[in-house]
């Protein structure tokens, strides 16, 4: 068996994502050829870019003839399928959102489609059977507005398309109707209201002599058309459109029945209620949305492009990579793009949730979203806008929340199932019992139908469990904690192994001088010329060194430079032979070396002048200041933590000392890496979350369960192999991104529990005749409110 390994831009052109729907078609079709075992995906690295790994027999098929079909079939696919992410006014009920969804997959072509109640659709579709224009129609025949859309469709080329650019017109991110007010919004459900009151004050107490028949039936219907009419429309669009069996239609046929049976004030009350739940939840969904897209409202409207000393305002994406634009303090950064003059300070708060400034410099490289603080400064453009950190990023949030976890995709799935059912029920309780029973009075039994019809509206269920998952991401995304899907906060809840890369991970990547010591010649005679020795190599501890020592090695001229492969460096200062290396560049020289430095375990550099040893300098890599806090939070938590590195082994297990670490490994090749992972995923039980850069990591992260990059902000290789992306470099986030994700499990299951508990107690009352629609309020919209509030939780708690 051999092994062949094809660049996935060769198969599918521009693919935004190796996890892209379409690479796993690719990989179904060359499965079915004779010869080739196996096939999976070899995510991108450092080097190379994401592969498409076939494993074949020689002798049934050959290298060109594997080449072809994977072309062959990448084009056909890519010809086939497109994808479209749209952004949309926000949908301002969930139930609402799931029959918008439940229509979009009874088009024709569309493939699959997912609905957040927060204002994004995702959309894969067969573009032999229908095109982008045909969905976008449809979705505004669902009585949808559309603000934005991303697409992915033909050969993959992504493009950000708005209505602002096409009109030119300023960009709006508000999420509140032209001219909408919270009292139009509210209006109806207080009208109705005071003459519902107003009508209970007469049945109870006034009782005027006029307050009857007609009179009495024209009040209460007048009370219900607010809250009703509105409702009952919603179901019957949708009852048009062959969707029966809706929340909408369940609550219109109970209170109207509720009308026929002359119980007028509790057919009002129920539609009321069930109103002022749809408020609330709106309310709530409109908070979660707040907090979820943050990041959309940090998107720049316009960049100022330098041209030939002459300023021009243009949109972002009218900017070419390579110009130079200008950023005005307390002005948004447009584009990524290098600083060119002396730099400035920046709020980098939206980005990563972190309030304290960042300073950069003439040379250091800014992103998209970051508030310009102290000087103008000017960029040149590094990216364009729709390859940037920032919009990648906004992409991926605005994904998030159409990314459903099992456990709401079962309850949507189940909400569609339970609604006919309960209401073939409420037809059997209606007329069942007249077989059976001796004075059967069918008001009584409709009645209890209606009573069993309002307590069954999966309201609390369908409105919550989204609700919980959006305060879920929007609570993580406050503490730059980016999870790509509602799916990751259900995985990361089962998590017991944690594994993290230690360079960049849990150390800052920066080496530091921990320690000088001298020996036979003074530290101010031979630390200036190990210093101006290093300062020829670009080596990352020779930096260290020369970074440490600072001016005092300015003016000392290096000749004879040698560079000693795997050794040092070897060169003549002021007429002295100076070396600097490790112990084989020391016996090489046959200058002797004392026992006490040999034994160092850290990273040593060994410097001798003139054939005497003058002494050495240990060269470590810092802790990052949360990393021995982010550990102790993990075995707090019952989960077991391993460390890989490429370090010595000895380096490995100083840290991991330090950090009280389960278990550590050095010595080890990113190949090693994957193997050792595969080996922890193999343990009984485990569940493995891997932590690293994102850059080279990229394969063990893809591998792992859930794969978390640290600082993934400006990698790319992150944001596309990450399931969760941390951007603030902390990784004291990742037990914050555990205990996000476990009290938003904890917070589903609580409303589920209570939903079905208290509805189940009520149905059996209700069908047994000892239950009032007033209790059905109670276990429908009560419950609902009740849940609600419990979902909300999870934005006011502190991680």
């Amino acid at each position: 068996m051999e092994k062949i390994k094809i660049d996935l831009d060769l198969v599918l052109p521009e693919v935004p994502d190796e996890r892209d729907a379409c690479v796993q078609r690719v990989i179904a079709a060359m499965q079915q050829h004779k010869g080739i075992e196996k096939a999976h995906v070899v995510p991108a690295d450092e080097q190379n870019s994401a592969r498409l790994c076939f494993h074949f027999d020689p002798d049934e098929i050959s290298l060109e003839q594997i080449q072809h079909f994977a072309q062959e079939a990448g084009a056909s696919i890519s010809r086939k399928y497109g994808h479209l992410v749209i952004e949309v006014e926000a949908i301002r009920e969930m139930i609402e959102g799931s029959a918008v969804e439940s229509q979009l997959k009874n088009v024709n072509g569309i493939v699959d489609a997912s609905v957040s109640a927060t204002g994004n659709i995702r959309i894969e579709f067969d573009q032999t059977a229908t095109d982008k224009a045909t969905i976008l129609k449809e979705i505004e025949r669902q009585g949808v507005k559309i603000k934005a859309t991303t697409t992915t469709a033909d050969d993959h080329e992504t493009g950000a398309i708005t209505e602002d650019d096409e009109d030119g017109e300023e960009h709006d991110h508000s999420h509140a109707q032209p001219g909408s007010s919270p009292w139009r919004e509210y209006l109806p459900a207080i009208i109705s209201f005071v003459m519902l009151m107003v009508g209970l004050a007469a049945d109870n107490f006034i009782q005027p002599s006029f307050f009857t028949g007609w009179v009495r039936l024209a009040w209460y219907g007048i009370a219900y058309l607010p809250v009703g009419w509105p409702v009952a429309m919603h179901g019957i669009r949708l009852l048009f459109k062959g969707d029966v069996f809706t929340e909408f239609v369940l609550m219109t046929i109970a209170t109207l029945g509720a009308f026929y049976i002359g119980e007028y004030p509790e057919g009002v009350a129920v539609m009321l209620f069930y109103t002022v739940g749809e408020l609330f939840q709106s309310a709530a969904v409109s908070r979660a949305k707040r907090s979820i897209k943050a990041l959309l409202d940090i998107r720049p409207d316009t960049a100022t492009v330098l041209i030939n000393g002459k300023s021009k305002v243009v949109r972002p994406t009218a900017v070419k990579v390579g110009e130079t634009i200008q950023v005005k303090v307390g002005e948004k950064v447009p584009l990524d793009g290098v600083i060119l003059n002396d730099g400035s300070s920046f709020n980098t708060a939206a980005l990563t949730g972190e309030s304290k400034p960042s300073t950069f410099r003439k040379g250091e490289t800014v992103l998209a979203g970051m508030i310009n603080q102290e000087k103008v400064v000017e960029l040149q453009v590094t990216k364009l806008f729709n390859d940037s950190s920032l919009a990648r990023i906004l992409t991926m949030v605005q994904e998030a929340t159409t990314r459903k976890a099992k456990t709401e995709q079962f309850i949507r799935k189940f909400a569609r199932v339970y609604t006919p059912i309960v209401v073939f029920l409420a037809i059997g309780i209606t007329l069942l019992p007249y077989l059976f029973v001796d004075n059967y009075v069918f008001n009584d039994w409709l009645y209890r139908a209606l009573i069993f019809l309002v307590i069954s509206c999966p309201c609390a269920l369908v409105i919550s469990i989204p609700l919980g998952y959006f305060g879920g991401i929007g609570a993580a995304s406050r503490k730059g904690i980016l999870f790509k899907g509602s799916n990751y906060l259900d995985l990361i809840t089962k998590v017991n192994r944690v594994v993290m890369d230690k360079t960049g991970t849990l150390t800052k990547g920066v080496f530091k001088v921990q320690e000088v010591r001298s020996f036979d010649i003074t530290e101010e005679t031979w630390l200036p010329l190990a210093a101006a020795l290093e300062s020829k190599s670009t080596h990352p501890i020779a930096a260290a060194v020369v970074e440490h020592v600072g001016k005092s090695a300015d003016g000392l001229a290096v000749n004879t430079l040698e560079e000693i492969s795997g050794h040092g460096l070897k060169g003549t200062i002021g007429g002295k032979v100076v070396a600097a290396g490790n112990g084989k560049l020391m016996q090489k020289l046959g200058i002797p070396v004392p026992q006490e430095a040999t034994a160092i375990s850290d990273t040593v550099v060994l410097v001798g002048v003139d054939g005497k040893f003058a002494g050495y300098l240990t060269i470590a890599d810092e802790l990052k200041e949360d990393a021995q806090e982010a550990v102790r939070a993990l075995h707090a938590m019952n989960v077991q933590t391993t460390m890989l590195s490429g370090d010595k082994q000895a380096v490995v297990d100083k840290v991991a000392s330090v950090l009280k670490i389960d278990r550590a490994f050095g010595d080890l090749l990113p190949e090693n890496k994957v193997e050792k992972v595969e080996q922890i995923k193999k343990e009984p039980g485990a569940v493995v979350a891997f932590v690293g850069d994102g850059i080279n990591d990229a394969p063990v992260l893809a591998l792992s369960d859930v794969g978390i990059a640290m600082g993934g902000l400006g990698s790319d290789a992150a944001i596309e192999t990450a399931d969760v992306v941390i951007q603030t470099d902390q990784p004291s986030r990742i037990p914050v991104a555990m205990k996000i994700g476990r009290a938003t499990n904890r917070v589903v299951w609580q409303n589920i529990a209570l939903a079905f508990g208290v509805k189940a107690i009520v149905l059996i009352l209700g069908a047994g005749g000892l239950a009032t629609m007033w209790e059905a309020v109670f276990a429908d919209v009560g419950v609902a409110l009740l849940a609600i509030l419990n979902a909300v939780r999870i934005q006011r708690m502190k991680f």
